[in-house]
């Protein structure tokens, strides 16, 4: 369960914690603050919008400037875009045809478990790389002309080592501490999702489960924060499955020689 705060909220809420509840524990990896709970199981933790910038030495400085890279990633559609404090300056979207006729799969799904492919998935390979060496190329360019304070990333696992073993190297390793998985499931990359998405980030959220529910309403109330409705659509809890499956959201492209193609070891 969760609540989505608009960021004047969120930042009202993380001054009365800060307050009241001194230096919290910060999870930098997924940019949230753990809460304390009287139960000891409970889940409650308070997820902080992307402009506010990681605490230095236990304490945050709101006002300060953050920009950042949103990256999202499918087989055959990519969209990414450079930020500041919200705003987005530039953005780009990529198409690759890189997912099989029919199966709606992509090809580095079928090579991975099938082992051959026909002579018309060397196209859609050849594809594939040249895709990732495209998004590198772009990240390079924001890295070369601005400051990255965080990068928010979607791409499942599959795809991963095809970005970060791309000819074009990825300016940041897939240990950057400045690295923030993006919680939730993301639609086909296009410009408006990926305005959607910062949209998103631009909000706290407060996740919690049943037991933590009751603290979470007190948490709220005592920081004079109202009228907030549970948006089930929008919970965390399972976008990691979400990130594992994307293949309901996967463009089929296809092409009708396929049918006819040899079929040779790749």
């Amino acid at each position: 369960m969760n609540r989505l705060l608009p960021t004047n909220a969120a930042l009202q809420l993380l001054r009365y914690l800060s307050q009241q509840l001194g230096q919290l524990e910060y999870d930098a990896e997924k940019h949230r603050l753990l809460l304390p709970h009287e139960a000891g199981d409970a889940t409650l933790y308070f997820r902080l919008p992307l402009t506010i910038a990681s605490p230095v030495q236990g304490k945050f400085a709101m006002q300060q400037p953050v920009n950042y890279i949103i990256l999202l990633i499918q087989s055959g559609n990519c969209a990414l875009g450079y930020f500041e404090n919200g705003r987005n300056l530039n953005h780009k979207v990529f198409r690759s045809y890189m997912v099989r006729k029919k199966q709606g799969k992509s090809q580095v799904k079928y090579l991975k478990t099938k082992g051959k492919s026909r002579a018309g998935s060397r196209v859609r390979l050849g594809e594939t790389l040249e895709f990732f060496e495209n998004i590198n190329g772009r990240l390079q360019e924001y890295f070369e002309h601005h400051t990255i304070d965080r990068i928010a990333i979607s791409c499942s696992k599959t795809l991963l080592p095809y970005l970060y073993s791309s000819k074009t190297e990825t300016p940041f390793t897939k240990s950057d501490p400045r690295l923030l998985k993006i919680p939730r499931h993301v639609h086909t990359p296009i410009y408006e999702v990926l305005l959607d998405t910062n949209r998103y980030l631009l909000r706290g959220e407060l996740v919690f489960d049943e037991q933590g529910r009751e603290r979470a309403t007190q948490l709220l109330e005592a920081a004079g924060i109202t009228g907030l409705q549970h948006t089930p659509e929008e919970d965390s809890d399972s976008w990691e499955e979400d990130q594992e499956d994307e293949s309901a959201d996967e463009d089929v492209f296809y092409d009708e020689e396929d049918e006819e193609e040899d079929e040779m070891e790749w």
